[in-house]
């Protein structure tokens, strides 16, 4: 008698404990008579089928759940039973080109994902002095981006902006024009009517074929949506532990949160700062810091965060902000004028750029955000005349080269631009005029 095989018996013989339903509130269930630790999995039984759920909280007599789908048909007294602790997920080169929801299942009809490797989803965080250094830039495509606010293999930076002003068109110019080997993309708690017109029109066959697509639309239950930032992360460090320089690609991380948000006000947590429990801010890092480098390869990590009201002080753009390396600022203003991609260069940064760019490259985009911000302190004058030529050499030379770098500062969604390409592009704007 095989092992395996033992082991089928002893969990066919192992006896089952159930509890029973005493409290629904909203999506919140209490269950009575069950013992189970935070995380744990509970099933429970209806006329269409069994309902996954998750231990949230404890209290001293009963359990606190949330469900991974609807409740319609539960009633109070339905038995639960516990299910597994250690949630797991398909993982290999099959996910390529393959959309799924935040469990891990296929949702794109291309049949079920055939894959003989399956990993826990809680992740391990790389022990911080066994991280490599990031001394190699990645590929974006995008010259804004690849010049002016370099990424480097293994950084997360986080992507800041209000409603529609661009952040989705972006991300699908990263996905297409990053040289990294693997793109995992995860949409979480987007409007429904976007994912397939993202799949299909912005990331399109060629970047979907390198890619694989997490989804978790927004009507969709908050363990879900929260599963599913935790699977496109569990994804990418596979294979990041394979060798690959992954791109992770999430937006947005604020519906992480709001996610997290309504799972701790569930479970009892006091609101905070604009009604986020302390939980979501405890959260925040243990998602951030899976990315990285590692000793086998590396995860870049670009994070789309909305910020309410274009505040940049919003307080999940804040904790994110002190957690990330980097970020990009998108502006309203340049969206409204038709500016795309509306990155505000001049609010944006990139704190490993010294380590992965040389002397000339740095030179150069220095000299170009010197002559942006002198442009910006006298745009005022420029605009009604009163700004006096030879008053200052940078507002000069910035007026000249104005069109120009608004020229280089633009690019059409489909136009793609090589990292060389661009910073050749760059050196020729800032020797010309002399």
């Amino acid at each position: 008698m095989t092992a395996l095989t033992l082991d089928l018996i002893r969990d066919a013989a192992r006896p089952v404990t159930y509890g029973r339903i005493s409290r629904i509130v909203g999506m919140e269930l209490e269950i009575q008579g069950l013992n189970a630790p935070i995380g744990a999995a509970v099933q429970i039984p209806t006329n269409n089928g069994v309902i996954d759920a998750e231990v949230v909280a404890l209290r001293s007599d009963s359990l606190i759940c949330l469900p991974f789908g609807e409740l319609r048909g539960v009633e109070v007294g339905t038995l639960c039973a516990r299910g597994s602790n250690e949630p797991t997920l398909a993982v290999g080169p099959e996910l390529l080109g393959r959309v799924i929801d935040g469990l891990g299942r296929p949702i794109d009809g291309l049949g079920p994902i055939v894959s003989t490797a399956r990993v826990n989803i809680e992740g391990k965080v790389p022990h911080p002095l066994h991280r490599p250094m990031i001394r190699q830039q990645l590929e974006l495509g995008v010259r804004a981006v690849d010049t002016l606010i370099p990424v480097g293999r293994g950084q997360r930076v986080g992507i800041f902006a209000g409603s529609g002003v661009g952040k989705s068109s972006l991300l699908s110019m990263f996905a297409r024009g990053t040289n990294a080997s693997v793109t995992v993309l995860a949409l979480i708690g987007e409007r429904g009517r976007e994912v397939r017109e993202f799949i299909e029109n912005d990331l399109g066959p060629e970047g979907l074929a390198r890619s694989v697509v997490v989804v978790s639309t927004s009507d969709e239950p908050a363990l879900v949506r929260l599963r599913a930032a935790f699977t496109a992360t569990r994804i990418a460090e596979y294979f990041r532990d394979e060798g690959h320089d992954a791109l992770l690609l999430m937006d947005s991380l604020t519906r992480f949160a709001m996610a997290q948000r309504e799972v701790g006000l569930a479970a009892g947590e006091p609101p905070a700062t604009r009604g986020y429990p302390p939980s979501v801010f405890g959260m925040l890092p243990k998602l951030l810091e899976r990315a990285g480098t590692d000793t086998h390869g590396s995860i870049t990590g670009l994070y789309t965060v909305l910020i309410e009201g274009d505040d940049l002080m919003d307080p999940i753009g804040d904790a994110a902000r002190s957690i990330l390396d980097g970020h990009m600022v998108l502006s309203r203003q340049l969206a409204t004028a038709g500016h795309f991609p509306s990155i505000d260069v001049l609010e944006s940064i990139s704190r490993v750029a010294p380590a992965i760019t040389d002397r000339s490259q740095r030179d150069a985009a220095a000299t170009v955000r010197r002559l942006m911000a002198a442009y910006r302190d006298a745009r005022d004058l420029i605009e009604i005349g009163a700004y006096v030529a030879g008053t200052n050499p940078d507002v000069d030379r910035a007026i000249t080269l104005k069109e120009s770098m608004d020229g280089f500062l633009r690019q059409d969604l489909h136009d793609l631009t090589p990292a060389s390409d661009a910073w050749t592009q760059l050196a020729t704007l800032v020797e010309w005029p002399t």
